[in-house]
């Protein structure tokens, strides 16, 4: 019997796998059935496939999409609202007076442009976390991306859901309704141990656990969290999760800046993954976390953007090239967090931090089919050596040509085809223009 078509072939590009085996091949191919990869390998085996559609890589690099580990994708409503002042400062005196303004619309076509943002930067994945996050999940349906996604819950009223009992409440509506969604996965989301008191975290925590998704909170952010939680508590925010039980391989700790030797050494014994967010720390002057370390003490590691009002860009190019560079010049060895490691924590560590890993972060038959393709024929990606050091040190966003994630092709040569991309800059530019509240 003849084997059916492939729906969609990639072909005459670089494939990189970033697979366990770092398989990489030079004249390869990518062949997709439905929402999955079919075959990986050579032009020579896959590409010589038939298919319904063929996509010519022209020589450019075939890759995972990127994994985005942390953001809150509707703050793009806030873009340059806050810049050059203290984070407790950003956020008390700035950040949740607006948010306080905030309804299901506003943070859909905040959450939609970010989508867009991401999208045309190689991003096929995120992980949010922020307010209304119903619109977030359906502004990610709209885009075609895949999404982990989480109600953010503080000890005080939130602006959506007031108390956090309703706050989890709602976040158990989520769970429902979102259980089957192929692109949609559901997290808990309480927002820092300063902003949460132990009953809220424990009761965050377990019913990640009941449900067996991620918990996803920041974490020994800045100095001054730091001190608050040792004045309040006598330990380290991360001795004090310890103490609470509220530590276990499906927690996800965003920045984890401030950490001590032995802070490190209880994220690697339960197994605590990390979002990395270098040029947000470095905006708001929270500090450089210790992410050599991290990755010494075989911490799984993944890079993330924040918010594009602490950014100010959901680009994960650019915080590849922020990170590596960062952290040579801070140790003053140009030997740490080297381009292939950077490129693993944007997608396959990245995928596992948000335990994701058996699906997306590398190309290999059977897994979901999230991958980009990079034009590389461009004046400042040539020539090229090693392609692991030109994606992290001269690739931009602008240079994705093709993204294709759930084996659905959402971007073709440069342009969005799931929405209408300047529609959604101009409800942005609109309801900033009638809320007053966002000046």
């Amino acid at each position: 019997m003849t084997e059916a078509p492939f729906d969609v072939l990639i072909r005459d590009g670089l494939v990189l796998t970033m697979d366990q085996d770092h398989r990489v091949f030079p004249d390869g191919a990518v062949a997709i059935r439905g929402s999955q990869i079919a075959a990986v390998g050579t032009r020579a085996t896959v590409g010589a496939g038939s298919a319904l559609q063929v996509i010519d890589a022209g020589g450019g690099i075939i890759m995972p999409g990127l994994v985005n580990t942390h953001t809150h994708a509707a703050m793009t409503l806030f873009r340059g609202l806050a810049d050059d002042v203290p984070l407790m400062s950003w956020l008390n005196d700035h950040i949740f007076p607006a948010e306080s303004a905030l309804d299901h619309r506003q943070v859909y076509a905040g959450a939609l442009l970010a989508c867009a943002e991401m999208i045309m930067s190689g991003t096929t994945t995120f992980c949010d976390m922020y307010l209304f996050e119903d619109a977030v999940a359906r502004a990610a349906i709209t885009a075609g991306m895949r999404a982990v996604v989480g109600e953010v819950l503080f000890d005080f009223p939130s602006p959506h859901c007031g108390a956090w009992e309703q706050g989890l409440a709602y976040t158990e509506q989520l769970i429902d309704t979102y259980r089957d969604d192929p692109l949609i996965t559901i997290a808990v989301e309480p927002h820092s141990p300063y902003l949460c008191a132990p009953e809220l975290l424990e009761r965050a925590f377990d019913l990640a656990r009941r449900h067996r998704l991620p918990m996803v909170i920041h974490l020994a952010e800045t100095e001054a969290e730091d001190q608050a939680i040792r004045e309040r508590y006598g330990r380290t925010p991360v001795e004090h999760l310890e103490s609470l039980g509220v530590l276990a391989p499906n927690v996800l700790a965003c920045h984890c800046v401030r950490l001590s030797d032995a802070d490190i050494l209880r994220l690697k014994r339960w197994e605590v993954k990390v979002s990395h967010n270098p040029e947000s720390n470095m905006k708001l002057a929270s500090g450089i976390a210790p992410i050599p370390e991290l990755h010494a003490a075989g911490v799984c590691v993944g890079l993330g953007t924040d918010g594009a009002a602490s950014n100010n860009n959901l680009d994960l190019f650019l915080e590849m090239d922020t990170a590596a560079k960062l952290h040579k010049v801070h140790r003053l060895d140009p030997t740490v967090l080297d381009a292939a490691t950077v490129l693993r924590m944007a997608t396959i560590d990245g995928a596992r931090a948000l335990g994701l890993d058996a699906h997306v972060g590398s190309l290999a038959p059977g897994k979901q089919a999230d991958l980009i393709l990079i034009d590389m024929h461009k004046p400042h990606l040539t020539p090229l050596y090693h392609p692991e050091s030109q994606l992290v040190y001269a690739a931009k966003g602008s240079d994705v040509a093709t993204v294709i994630i759930n084996g659905r092709v959402v971007m073709d040569n440069g342009r969005i085809r799931t929405f209408d991309t300047q529609k959604a800059m101009d409800e942005v530019n609109a309801i900033v223009r009638r809320g007053g509240s966002m000046r």
